[in-house]
């Protein structure tokens, strides 16, 4: 090779995608041979790496484990192969992979064999970034994930997880992206170890090692739980193929239209509502509050897409207004699949009728995709969550605080803050169930993690917890009450 070329070479920034097998050192010789063979022979099929590969700017790289490939197209050609080598690889029975994406610096040299190869700090952050992942999981550096927010393809599906510490005490910021069938949702074991020391340090200025293992199961519990026990009783697993289930939906984040931006808090609560009285219908496959969020409102939505995205035929899209004691709830059913609109109704009404507003909602779905409910689905769907609107303001607060915060460093303040809040809303409403199911879970935390380590902080998630199976011994967020109880014990 010239001079020239590699001059010419020396300071190119390409757009790496890195790509490992989860495991592979535990593999039989022969067993690392066929992941490595199907996880080629899927990488070659893509899309992407084809017309990367016949423009001539791709270049491949071998790992033993894995590849990595370098593209000198554009930025999100790595993200799209990735998705695309995400996607294959549900559909069939293959090799658990997790791939990191970068884009950097790289420059061309020669091996010890006198092939050309490649190597540069692209290379090695894409590597690092990969590093910080689990089976499944795309991850994409803060850096490349910047640029891609700028593309209504890619905004959606972009999940910012923060810092990760990596080889040699480096640290990278690290995005992760995913969909409901691509990618992995959960965040990587390092995250989440990390956040649980942080945690375990705040309260005991040491990390325990002996309380690591429990603090984060805790705090993906508390994820689970800010998401709605419905969603964790009731979630159907999507399927891992286009294909749409006739009586699936999915309900996006509703727009608060309200003048005071505080009642985004309200109009989130209600969204809720509804699509928690929906999982409450055995027929009917319904997307969890999780999987949805991302859809926010207040952007342009291509229904289409986002229905194919989540594996559902109907999407439901609404809007909430609240103005002293009035209330307008506009709601939307959509046929996805024709973006056809099958109903659409705006209720203008007294705000204390805003929880019927949302059980004739649900009824009204049901009865479009013509679902008949059972008479135990019709009561639970009819049961307003509290009859006292403040204390149901202070529970959707609480609750919004307790989902997004479950991976915070701060967890013990939002914990405290939510106890506060749902403390607040059963003392409005003592036959509150709801709030005393994350009352009990609240206490059981700020016990168990060691900030207050006492039996009146115990006797508190105890007597939460009593209260909820009182007032509805067999709902299923109360055995989900009184096995995390158990755990604890």
């Amino acid at each position: 090779m010239s001079g020239e070329k590699e001059t010419a070479l020396r300071l190119e920034i390409a757009h790496v995608l890195c790509v490992d097998i989860v495991g592979f050192s535990k593999l039989l010789i022969d067993e690392q041979t066929e992941a490595l063979q199907a996880l080629n022979q899927v990488v070659r099929k893509s899309d992407a790496f084809r017309a990367a590969e016949k423009a001539g700017q791709l270049i491949r790289l071998p790992t033993g484990d894995g590849m990595v490939l370098v593209f000198t197209t554009s930025p999100d050609a790595p993200v799209e192969c990735a998705w695309q080598i995400s996607q294959a690889l549900k559909a069939q029975p293959s090799p658990e992979v997790r791939m990191g994406v970068h884009s950097g610096p790289v420059h061309e040299l020669s091996d010890v064999n006198e092939r050309t190869n490649m190597a540069g700090a692209g290379i090695n952050i894409a590597q690092r970034v990969m590093d910080c992942g689990d089976a499944g999981h795309i991850l994409v550096s803060k850096r490349l994930a910047d640029d891609l927010a700028q593309y209504r393809r890619w905004q959606p599906y972009l999940h910012p997880l923060g810092d990760c510490e990596v080889k040699h005490g480096q640290m990278v910021s690290v995005v992760n992206l995913y969909s409901d069938l691509v990618g992995n949702p959960e965040p990587p074991s390092k995250f989440v170890n990390a956040a649980a020391a942080r945690s375990a340090s705040r309260v005991t200025g040491t990390t325990k090692s002996s309380h690591l293992p429990a603090l984060i199961s805790l705090i993906v519990f508390l994820a689970l739980l800010g998401g709605g026990a419905a969603w964790f009783l009731n979630r159907r697993s999507v399927s891992t193929t286009p294909k749409f289930l006739e009586k699936s939906i999915a309900v996006l984040p509703f727009a608060n239209l309200s003048a005071n931006q505080e009642n985004a808090f309200f109009t989130e609560g209600i969204q809720d509502e509804i699509l928690t009285d929906l999982a409450r219908i055995a027929d009917l496959k319904v997307i969890s509050h999780t999987s949805v969020t991302q859809y926010k409102s207040g952007v342009e939505r291509n229904l289409r897409e986002i229905a194919k995205q989540l594996g559902v035929s109907h999407l439901v899209e609404g809007s909430v207004q609240r103005s002293a004691n009035r209330v307008r709830v506009n709601a939307q059913l959509i046929d996805a699949r024709t973006d056809t609109h099958l109903w659409a109704q705006t209720y203008d009404r007294d705000l204390a009728d805003v929880f019927a507003i949302q059980s004739e909602i649900a009824k009204t779905i049901a009865d479009q995709l013509r679902i008949k409910l059972s008479p135990g689905e019709k009561a639970e769907i009819e049961t307003p969550p509290t009859s006292n609107l403040a204390a149901f303001d202070l529970y959707t607060r609480a609750r919004a605080l307790l989902s997004r915060g479950a991976y915070s460093s701060e967890l013990i303040p939002i914990l405290k803050e939510a106890f506060q809040l749902l403390d607040q809303a059963v003392a409005l409403d003592p036959n509150f169930f709801l709030a005393y199911v994350h009352l009990a879970f609240v206490h059981e935390t700020l016990y168990f993690v060691g900030e207050d380590h006492t039996p009146a902080r115990r006797a508190l998630a105890e007597a939460a917890l009593q209260t909820a199976i009182r007032l509805r011994p067999d709902a299923g967020e109360t055995h989900q009450a009184i096995a995390a109880h158990r755990y604890h014990d």
